[in-house]
Formats: structure tokens, sequence, C-alpha cells
């Protein structure tokens, strides 16, 4: 079976219930998430074999969090201990026309302060085939960058597949950092996700006819992106999301997979959001599950805008749908009605 490791940060997660307002909550509702770390609950829900890489303080709340990613039988054997905190972030859930807001609470974590050395990267890497980051993990300190490249190139060395979402997160580093790093990364990269604000922001690939403020899509616009990262980083395969937010409580959602000089687009769906915290995990989840099963790319792309489609209905960061339920969706079983 194929394996996919995925290394980044795994943090608290604080919220008010419901649709509470920071200033109106008494207590939050704690949860335990991290990019890769959803994208590895994702592919283990969906039945494959995923191990998470990170490096986390050795106390009692860390150890929670390591009990939930077994919990969903993520592999945890490589995590390494050392350093002082888990990061946290706080998410005020948005809705109709008020937007959701993060604060984030993630300077001289653990993960921030590790060392290329602070993991086995051979041992690691022994029997996987596909390894996955983000752009949120070099922007954590300014020393981890060296981390990401050396893992990249080692996990290139050793035959995986790499993959990544550019993620990029304004509250984190500018877009000069975000740029000088991840041009960096970008030849190791086999499979890059990306949004178009993402595109424009850390590889300086701006859609033409593009205005997501005003929720305008252009998707020769996005083909063009698409083309361009292709020929200028020599990457495989481009995936684009396309979120149309009419409000921050319902959005449009599709995506197109650019692969081999020729674009494929999913299906149009109409979300009512739950939660859409953890959207983009899911659909690189989605991806890599279509890639890792050798689905063809039209396939690959409607599997994993549904997989995103069904997480966005589901509380929390974690996409908990099976691939039974994605493939029903993925069919046209769409009605949300009761399942008896």
């Amino acid at each position: 079976m194929k394996k996919m490791v995925g290394f980044g940060d795994y943090l608290l997660r604080l919220n008010p219930e419901g649709y509470l307002r920071f200033i109106q909550a008494d207590h939050f509702q704690i949860n335990y998430t991290g990019a890769e770390a959803n994208v590895c609950v994702s592919l283990a829900m969906m039945g494959m074999d995923t191990e998470f890489v990170t490096r986390l303080p050795d106390n009692d709340i860390a150890a929670c969090g390591v009990a939930e990613l077994r919990k969903f039988n993520v592999g945890t054997s490589h995590i390494a201990y050392g350093g002082e905190r888990m990061g946290v972030f706080y998410a005020e859930k948005g809705a109709s026309q008020r937007p959701s807001k993060i604060v984030y609470d993630r300077k001289y974590t653990s993960i921030a302060t590790c060392a290329y050395e602070d993991f086995d990267w051979e041992d690691i890497f022994a029997g996987a085939t596909h390894f996955h980051m983000t752009g949120i993990t070099p922007a954590l300190s300014k020393t981890i960058p060296s981390v990401c490249i050396k893992a990249c190139r080692k996990a290139k060395e050793m035959g995986l597949t790499v993959s990544c979402d550019l993620n990029y997160r304004k509250n984190l580093w500018t877009e000069a950092e975000a740029n000088a790093c991840m041009v960096q990364l970008m030849p190791y990269i086999d499979v890059l996700v990306a949004n178009e604000e993402d595109a424009e922001k850390v590889l300086g690939i701006k859609a033409r006819d593009t205005d997501v403020t005003q929720g305008k899509l252009n998707r020769e616009g996005y083909i063009d992106v698409a083309e361009q990262i292709c020929q200028t980083y020599g990457t495989k395969m481009v995936a684009v999301t396309l979120r149309r937010s009419i409000s921050a409580s319902d959005n449009e959602w599709s995506a197109m997979l650019y692969t081999n000089g020729k674009p494929y687009f999913s299906k149009q769906y109409m979300i009512h959001l739950v939660d859409r915290v953890g959207g983009g995990d899911s659909f690189t989840a989605g991806l890599l599950y279509g890639i890792m099963n050798d689905y063809g790319p039209q396939e690959t792309i409607e599997y994993a805008a549904a997989a995103s489609c069904l997480k966005q209905t589901i509380e929390l960061d974690f996409n908990l749908s099976t691939a039974d339920e994605v493939e029903r969706l993925v069919g046209g079983d769409g009605s949300g009605r009761v399942q008896r």
C-alpha cells in the first residue's frame, strides 16, 4: 500500500461555542489541528496509510493531541519531543456578512525551534511513497525553512512524490519572506496546491481578470497561472481551488487540476458552510487520494472537490468523511437525505 508522510505544526484550536464572538465567550472549545495533520487524518479516514511528523513538548497536553491522531489511525512513531510549548490559534466563526476571524499564538513553539537533526528522515521516508507539507510550516520561524528544504530534498532523493499547499498566511510572514523561501522549495515539488491569492502573493503569478473580493472568477486566468507554474518550476500537477464567497455562510466551490498541459475542472457545489477551516486541507487529501489510487485527472479533481465540499459541512478541522461517502457525492447523491 502507498503511504503518505506529513510534516508540519500541530497545535490547539480554541473557539467559542457556535457563532459567539470572542468578546461574548466565557469558555472555549478545545480541538487539535494542523494543516498537514488534517491531511493525514482525512486520508486515514479514507483507508490510506499515513504518518504525521512534528515536534512537540513532552507534556500532557501534547500527549492528548497525539492520542487524537492515533484515534484516527494516523502513525505517530516519528514525532520528536523537545521545546516548551504547542502553538495555539483562536477561531471565531463568521456568519452571513460577518467574516470568520483567526488569532495566532504560534511563536517559539517546539516545531518552530526544531532542527533537521531532530528527525531521522532516512527512517521516516523508508517505505513511504508521498511526502506532504504546506507553506505554513516554513513560516513559523527564521530557522525552519532550511529544515523544510532539506526534508524535501531528502524525499526526492529517496524517490517520493512531494506535494505542497502554498497556504499563504499573512499573519505569519510577509509576501517577500514567503517568496524567498518557497521559490527554493518549488524545484522539489511535484504536486502544488494553491488558490488564486497564494499564487499571486507567494509566487508573483496572478490570475488575469480575477478579483476574489468581488467574487469574480475567470477559468482562463487559472489555466494561465497553472501553466506558468509548470513551465517555471517543472511542477507536474497544479491544483487550484475556486471558491466564490457569496457570504461567510454560503460559498460556491469547485476546483481545477492542470497536468500534462491540460486543465480539468470539477463540477461546482453550493455549500452552506458549517465550518470552512480545514477545507483546503481536505481538498489536498482528496487530491492525494486520487493520485495515490491512480485515478485519472478528471476523476481525481472530482473526488478532491467533493471531499472538500463534505468537510465544510463538518464541525472542526478534520474531514471525517469516508471514501464511500465522497464517491456517493461524486456520483451525484448530494440531496442530503437521511441515510437509513
